[in-house]
């Protein structure tokens, strides 16, 4: 055999081509064949013998066509077979597809259909020699006219029935990517084009869920041919069918307490994760590609999924569609919670419609879904949450109030949108760890920006992270220190809101808790009557959350102890004299309140009751430092009337009268604080254990201001409207300062009598 490989290739370096078709023309069918095989199995000069046989095989004559043709039809399968190292077999398919154009017709319709039969039988695992096909159907094209049955047919329909015959059989699975990717080039009319675009996509179902990246990214480049959507469509439709799968798999499993799984979640996931990147890739170069997917959505959102979301989502990461993707994603969320609220409504679009296709459990399924290392979709996830809730948000009303009440349930489409919103930053929150920062930001950005409008659903889902995940939001606590900065500057209502989310935080970070102290402090002595307030709001929010669960002796609490001197213990359920000094040097700073204006005054008055209820043991601070202040406007001399002093309650600036001290409300708050702490009087008799001091220290201020309240209401009773100075005569016009001075002096009486009226109405029991 060697010694007919050395003659061929001696005579084909020669000059004579006679010599050599006469040397080639001697040997048998047979002899040529083993002599090529071993040539090729060895990989040596493999290339310049076929040369030479096609160079002493003049292709015109017929003796020169069939050499030809036998050669093409033995190393076909052989490059195939996996036998022949991978560059010989490049090197020979190589070398028969520049020699493709010499062949006659009847010679290329015996490849083409020698390709067809093994395409059918399964025989094109390896995909190798699938490269000369294109080549040769290309070159049946140009033919004029070749036999068929019984007939004759041009090139170009001859082609046309190998393609149909081919995608109307069966395809060994392991040969589709081939195939695939061997039809990109071949020329094919649009009919052809989508004949074999449908073959392919039926295909998806039959093979390894690995191979459907490699085939989408090849169908993605035969898009260039045309059938983008159908595709497109194709692809998306695949995996909704798979996610519905993995979900009924679910719930049989749990009905039936196994796990069944035909195919693992995480590995679905990354091979969805792995497709989006190559439909987001494609759609980058080819932008036609972008247009037909985006349109497919627009109709309707029946055909969304959680992939094609995560799709979309990837999609918006290209400039020139993000805006395209969240109106459209936008408008499908608000039609489908008012399809929803439709439905609901209405027992015939029940029956008519029973399966409602929810996009929010779509979006809220691929935020679910993400955490499978899907990068690319996370970014658009936390885009979408924020312009859900900045889009469907509550809207300011007229002077800055919000149009809405606050939302418990959300009943509104738009409600439900805003919602779904803060929804899906949580759980991106809890599950992303990249996306957190920004999540956080984005949120205290919005409450300390958005003065003008409502920042209750910021706060609403704020305070929910802090819930989930306070120690994950205590290594981003620089960040909400920053923001304690603008407490002074902030609406009243954003920082009580703010202030309450963040309680659980300072019971964990001491350094929290210090910068909040200073900031408030501040706020105490601002020239804002607004950041007064908001620190009386604050101080109020920790005397309720601080719970002092021991006691310090009398003579430690009024001792002066900084809050960063007191170090809490994280670990142990509570400080117990940490948290008492922590609230009784917040009590001394609120002291400072009762010199300042009246609503300043009257925010101390509201708060006070509900601190005592939550942290009795301030009891004793909290009414030695309302008796006092009764004091001042209470006249101890029993017989003069009245027995309150109004003038002081009073001030004037220049022209102007105002309430000073809402007097009525701070009898009220009194009241309501000694009812509440001799209700609990008799449950602390049964298992007291307190100090003889502190009892005696009790019964004082009780029975001092009992007496008080007791002598009020005498001498209330006796007093006329004279003894007020607002008899008939008096003048309550509100254009002049002594007008505004009485109507003060007749709301504070008049208040005084219902508090009164309600004391001795609990006290008698009746």
């Amino acid at each position: 055999m060697k010694a007919e490989m050395d003659q061929i290739l001696s005579l084909a370096d020669g000059e004579s081509i006679a010599e050599l078709q006469k040397y080639l023309s001697s040997l048998t069918n047979d002899q040529l064949i083993t002599a090529t095989t071993n040539s090729a199995l060895k990989g040596k000069k493999v290339g310049s013998m076929l040369k030479g046989i096609f160079k002493g095989s003049p292709a015109v004559s017929s003796e020169g066509a069939n050499r030809r043709l036998l050669v093409y039809e033995h190393l076909i399968p052989l490059c195939e077979s996996g036998d022949l190292q991978a560059e010989v077999a490049a090197d020979i398919i190589g070398l028969l597809m520049l020699e493709t154009h010499t062949l006659s017709g009847s010679s290329l319709a015996k490849l083409a259909a020698l390709f067809v039969d093994a395409i059918k039988v399964g025989k094109m695992g390896s995909g190798k020699s699938l490269e000369l096909f294109p080549t040769i159907l290309t070159a049946l094209a140009v033919c004029e006219a070749l036999s068929y049955g019984k007939g004759e047919l041009s090139g170009e329909e001859y082609k046309k029935q190998l393609i149909n015959s081919l995608c109307s059989s069966r395809w060994d699975p392991q040969c589709v990517i081939h195939l695939t990717t061997m039809f990109r080039d071949v020329p094919l009319s649009s009919e052809e084009l989508q004949f074999l675009v449908e073959k392919v996509l039926r295909m998806f179902s039959k093979l390894d869920l690995q191979e459907i990246p490699p085939l989408v990214y090849q169908l993605l480049l035969l898009s260039a041919k045309g059938c983008k959507k159908k595709i497109l469509d194709g692809i998306v439709s695949y995996f909704r069918d798979q996610d519905l799968r993995q979900e009924e798999e679910q719930k049989d499993g749990e009905n039936l307490h196994l796990e069944i799984q035909t195919i693992p979640q995480d590995q679905l996931r990354h091979v969805e994760g792995t497709v989006i990147l190559h439909i987001v890739f494609a759609i980058r170069l080819d932008h036609e590609l972008g247009r037909e997917f985006l349109k497919s959505f627009k109709t309707s959102y029946g055909n969304l999924c959680p992939f094609s979301v995560a799709l979309l989502l990837s999609v918006a990461r290209i400039q020139r569609y993000e805006e395209q993707v969240f109106d459209l994603l936008k408008g499908a969320v608000i039609k489908s919670f008012k399809d929803e609220q439709l439905q609901q409504g209405s027992k015939f679009l029940q029956d008519l419609l029973p399966g409602h296709c929810s996009v929010a459990k779509m979006i809220l399924d691929t935020v679910k879904n993400s955490v499978f290392g899907w990068d690319h979709v996370t970014q658009g996830l936390v885009q979408l949450g924020f312009f859900l809730m900045d889009t469907f948000g509550p809207k300011p009303g007229p002077f800055g109030k919000s149009t809405e009440g606050p939302v418990g349930v959300a009943r509104t489409p738009s409600q439900q949108a805003c919602k779904l919103g803060g929804q899906m930053l949580l759980q991106g929150f809890k599950m992303h760890e990249p996306i957190r920062g920004e999540i956080l930001e984005q949120v205290l950005n919005r409450l300390v920006t958005k003065t003008a409008s409502p920042v209750s659903h910021y706060l609403d889902l704020f305070s929910d992270i802090v819930i989930s995940a306070p120690m994950i939001l205590l290594e981003s606590s620089s960040k909400v220190t920053e923001t304690f900065d603008h407490l002074t500057y902030l609406p009243l209502a954003t920082v009580q809101g703010l202030l309450k989310a963040v309680q659980p935080l300072l019971k964990v970070s001491m350094s929290l808790k210090d910068s909040l102290i200073l900031v408030l402090r501040k706020a105490m002595f601002s020239s804002q009557l607004d950041g007064r307030k908001s620190a009386v709001t604050g101080f109020l929010l920790l005397l309720k959350n601080f719970k002092v669960l021991g006691s310090l002796a009398s003579s430690q609490s009024t001792q002066a102890i900084s809050s960063s001197q007191v170090q809490v213990d994280v670990h142990s359920r509570y400080n117990s004299a940490a948290n008492e000094a922590f609230c009784l040097e917040i009590l001394s700073s609120l002291r400072r309140c009762l010199g300042q204006q009246a609503d300043v005054r009257l925010m101390l008055y509201e708060g006070f009751y509900d601190v005592l209820r939550r942290n009795s043991q301030l009891a004793s601070s909290i009414m030695q430092t309302l008796l006092s202040q009764v004091r001042r406007y209470y006249e101890p001399e029993q017989d003069l009337l009245p027995p309150v002093k109004l003038e002081p309650c009073i001030a004037a600036h220049g022209d102007q009268v105002y309430l000073q001290e809402p007097l009525a409300h701070l009898v009220s708050c009194t009241v309501h604080c000694l009812m509440w702490l001799q209700n609990t009087q008799q449950a602390a008799s049964l298992n007291a254990d307190d100090s003889d001091d502190d009892e005696e220290e009790e019964e004082g201020y009780k029975s001092e201001l009992q007496t008080i309240l007791e002598s009020m209401t005498r001498r209330m009773i006796k007093c006329e409207l004279e003894d007020f100075e607002l008899d008939k005569s008096a003048e309550f016009s509100l254009g002049s300062s002594v007008g505004v001075k009485n109507n003060i002096h007749a709301v504070l009486v008049m208040g005084l009598h219902e508090v009164l009226m309600e004391y001795n109405f609990i006290k008698a029991n009746y």
